[in-house]
């Protein structure tokens, strides 16, 4: 049975960092497109980065520059580096993983099977 589950989440002031994990279960299992996705109240869910398993990545224009998606390997955890935070930052965070590379192409949550329960992410000003 296939389990993400992340932490990291938590308060922060404007302009600090933090850093988001997801593990995975079963570690073994090489997927083909993992991400991250975020949604805030009231907001549709959108995504903010992804890594594929030639570790190619792409960022929303929102989190360029800011944000670092990184899995060194199939042992290790998915890691958003969050920095620079802004307010408009807020909202719950999701990890994402799918076995196959389409969600990488078309960057839509409905386009990755499997998904983690989420961390709060709050920014204040």
């Amino acid at each position: 049975q296939v389990q993400l589950v992340e932490s990291g989440g938590g308060s922060v002031q404007a302009g600090g960092s933090l850093r988001l994990s997801c593990v995975t279960s079963p570690w073994t299992y090489n997927y083909y497109c993992m991400g991250w996705f975020r949604q805030a109240p009231g907001q549709e869910r959108e995504w903010v980065a992804l890594i594929d398993s030639d570790g190619r990545t792409t960022y929303s224009d929102s989190v360029k520059g800011r944000f670092t998606i990184s899995k060194e390997n199939v042992r290790e955890p998915l890691y958003l580096q969050m920095s620079t935070l802004k307010p408009e930052d807020t909202a719950m965070y999701y990890c994402a993983a799918s076995e196959s590379s389409w969600g990488c192409t078309t960057r839509s949550h409905t386009d990755l099977e499997f998904w983690g329960q989420g961390t709060q992410v709050t920014v204040s000003s």
